[in-house]
């Protein structure tokens, strides 16, 4: 049976954390904190050129920025409250504060299952259905798809912090972890969590596996049109854009599936921390990184907004 007596403002968890001071600690916590940097200009630079540069204003730029957007709240959810544990020593944080963070973490992992499904379905109409791409999306059914993502991604985060404290916790309440992850946060409960892991492997049925689906299902089409097709120029092009979606889906997907569709017997913290490293930091690093490398359209965009073009001229 489930409590709610035991959730008050002044009940507080200690986040044991992902580093110590020790030498080696001491130099990936710098490198930490230099990925967050790196994560806060890139994905910053993204969101900005895309609204700046009216020729970025396409349904897949579109797409692309609130996926800047999501990955820039996703890393400020965790990184500041882990510095600020291993620089001041204080490694508690309120309940409050745990609840907050699941609900963001959360909210954004979902957001960004259902944008990346809907990125590879833009490029299944743009590369399969060319000529009713302006129809089928349109900048309308851009915005309903994005403000879609947002706001099942958020129902989730809600259900999930809900359940996620109501459970009475005990004994050294100390999270093996450097944030609120729940899966962590439950091996603290006095209270028989089992409906909620089942809850929980239900509801990454709908925010993993259904949006796996629409993205195989998408690139299958892709790829059989891009064989298809007679010049190797529009193979090449065609392929270049979408390598890199499934390459940020193949890291990003793989990564949740590993914490959440797992039995709990089977976990070990060590490799949970290391996992969520992986994409509440690294990730949202790389996004922009991938997305812009290889992307013509956004070099353009970056020198005309810095106007070196001009320079040039």
């Amino acid at each position: 049976m489930m409590h709610w007596n035991n959730w008050t403002l002044n009940y507080d968890f200690i986040l044991l954390g992902i580093f110590d001071h020790s030498p080696l600690h001491t130099f990936f916590f710098s490198l930490t904190l230099g990925i967050f940097f790196m994560a806060l200009m890139g994905n910053s630079t993204m969101v900005l050129l895309i609204y700046l540069d009216a020729q970025l204003h396409t349904p897949m730029y579109i797409l692309l920025s609130q996926l800047s957007l999501m990955d820039l709240m996703l890393i400020c959810t965790t990184v500041p409250q882990m510095a600020f544990n291993f620089l001041s020593g204080n490694k508690s944080i309120s309940m409050a504060g745990c609840g907050s963070q699941i609900f963001f973490y959360v909210s954004l992992l979902g957001s960004e299952c259902f944008l990346l499904a809907s990125m590879a379905y833009d490029r299944y109409v743009a590369i399969c259905h060319p000529l009713r791409y302006p129809i089928l999306m349109s900048h309308k059914i851009c915005g309903l798809i994005a403000a879609s993502s947002w706001i099942l991604g958020s129902l989730d985060g809600i259900i999930e912090v809900a359940v996620a404290m109501s459970f009475s916790y005990c004994g050294a309440r100390e999270i093996p972890h450097f944030f609120c992850e729940v899966p962590a946060l439950l091996t603290l409960s006095c209270s028989d969590t089992l409906i909620y892991e089942k809850m929980i492997f239900f509801c990454c049925v709908i925010m993993l596996i259904f949006p796996v689906a629409i993205i195989i299902a998408s690139y299958t089409r892709v790829i059989l049109a891009v064989i298809r097709m007679a010049s190797a120029e529009s193979r090449h092009k065609a392929f270049a854009t979408c390598s890199s979606h499934l390459v940020v889906v193949g890291m990003y997907y793989g990564a949740a599936m590993f914490i959440y569709m797992r039995p709990s017997s089977g976990r070990s913290p060590n490799q949970d921390k290391m996992v969520s490293a992986f994409y509440t930091i690294l990730t949202p690093m790389l996004n922009p990184l991938i997305y812009s490398l290889r992307n013509r359209e956004v070099a353009r965009a970056f020198v005309k907004v810095l106007g070196m073009d001009k320079a040039a001229a």
